[in-house]
């Protein structure tokens, strides 16, 4: 058994049936803009963790 009770062959189903429903080029471009949202995220905790915590009045 694999991640909570679905079986690895489970998990290739699904995945071609998702290749199958977007293709290969809809999934590129997915992956590519996930990818750039991730690192704008750890840029941004990166910046504000570097910053100095200003004070509350």
């Amino acid at each position: 058994m694999g991640i909570s009770g679905i079986s690895p062959g489970s998990l290739i189903l699904i995945f071609l049936i998702i290749v199958l429903l977007f293709g290969t080029k809809k999934l590129q471009t997915l992956g590519e803009d996930l990818g750039k949202a991730l690192q704008g995220f750890r840029k941004g905790l990166k910046e504000t963790s570097n910053t100095p915590a200003k004070p509350e009045n």
